[in-house]
């Protein structure tokens, strides 16, 4: 009995001091300045252990000494001060023939932005874009999220045409092994509906649905304050809903409402009504030539009947309360977006506002920070 536990005592000591580390990192966090005892009261260690660690803490970067604080009884504590550059994250988004990155720091202040050209392969190019741009802060990363558009389970990514994954592939477990850093991958839209509920359109509700119109159609729920994903990682693929009575099942990634009903559909569509180059936006030229066009006034009351019909059909499982337009939906003028809300007023069974998204191109990415920074500090694994 005393040799089992003198040989697990080692290990037993080790994971106790990982978590009395994290308890100070995560007080220190939340409070950003305090005092020594501030950190024994909240986290209920010893104060020589407290000290101890703080020692360390210091000398690695996370806590900044401050001088003595404002009295209020009694002698003046030194306060420290918690250093968000000491914890940095990641945020990758995959928008062929774009990819994003942002580097973070804990507090969600953007450090450094890059984009550029998407090419090759996925996990090599996210990589050396995060080693890149992080450059010699690599040993402060503490997590990534990456942004993808198809399908992401337990970081293996699906029904992506765009990049290449109809199939599933590992990514995050490949780009954790290689950065060593904890990865969370999710559908781009899920993370534009996480992103407008930090700092845009959504910030003030918990509940919502937004529709991405782009390339593809898909949608992000977010119920009581948290991004759904469903039993497979697939909630909001709405694009693959049907548009006929008999269905065809489609392996290229590309469901049949989006196929005829996305930017590219109403852009075909477009240069047949009014004959010459491609349209560049495709649904902001389409109102702009129904103002003048009888055959294009009639094609756009066909977009925005086919999309608030999409909207009515997960509004009238989920509830959201709120939807919010995104990409190309959000390029609808007042009258048009009227026109949906009228459509959605008279069908709905409860009361649903919609707007458009806000952050545009920055949606993902303000998600993605938010996802990288959650992931950040893990609590330690169980031996």
């Amino acid at each position: 009995m005393s040799d089992r536990a003198a040989a697990t005592s080692p290990v037993s000591r080790e994971r106790s001091r990982e978590i009395k580390r994290l308890s100070v990192i995560l007080a220190a966090r939340q409070a950003r300045l305090l005092s020594r005892v501030d950190l024994a009261e909240m986290t209920g260690l010893p104060a020589a252990t407290v000290t101890a660690l703080v020692r360390e803490l210091i000398a690695e970067g996370y806590l900044i000494e401050r001088g003595p604080g404002t009295p209020t009884t009694g002698r003046p504590r030194e306060m420290l001060e918690f250093n968000p550059r000491a914890e940095l994250v990641a945020a990758v988004s995959l928008e062929p023939p774009r990819i994003s990155c942002e580097i973070a720091d804990s507090e969600g202040a953007l450090i450094a932005h890059r984009t550029a050209r998407f090419g090759g392969d996925v996990v090599e190019t996210v990589c050396d874009f995060v080693l890149d741009l992080v450059g010699e802060n690599l040993p402060s990363l503490r997590g990534v999220a990456i942004a993808v558009p198809g399908v992401s389970t337990n970081g293996a990514v699906r029904l992506a045409p765009s990049v290449g994954l109809v199939e599933a592939w590992p990514i995050g477990e490949s780009v954790q092994q290689r950065l060593k850093v904890p990865v969370v991958v999710d559908n781009d839209v899920n993370l534009m509906a996480a992103g407008e509920c930090v700092a845009g359109a959504g910030a003030d509700v918990a509940n919502l649905l937004l529709i991405h119109v782009a390339d593809g159609i898909g949608a992000g729920l977010v119920l009581d304050g948290k991004v759904r994903r469903g039993a497979s990682g697939a909630a909001g693929e709405v694009g693959f809903l049907p548009v006929d009575a008999a269905p065809v099942r489609s392996y290229s990634g590309v469901g049949e409402f989006e196929a005829r009903w996305s930017v590219n559909a109403i852009a075909e569509r477009l240069v047949a009504l009014n004959p010459g180059r491609r349209p560049e936006s495709p649904v902001r030229e389409l109102i702009e030539l129904a103002a003048t066009s009888k055959p294009a006034r009639e094609y756009l009351d066909e977009v925005l009947d086919a999309w608030a019909r999409l909207i009515l059909s997960c509004v009238c499982v989920i509830d959201p309360g709120l939807v919010l337009l995104s990409g190309a939906a959000a390029e609808l003028d007042d009258a048009a977006l009227e026109q949906i809300q009228s459509l959605l007023a008279a069908k709905t069974p409860a009361p649903t506002e919609v707007r458009r998204a806000t952050l545009g191109d920055q949606a993902v990415l303000h998600g993605a920070i938010s996802y990288a920074l959650s992931a950040a500090v893990p609590l330690p694994s169980l031996p």
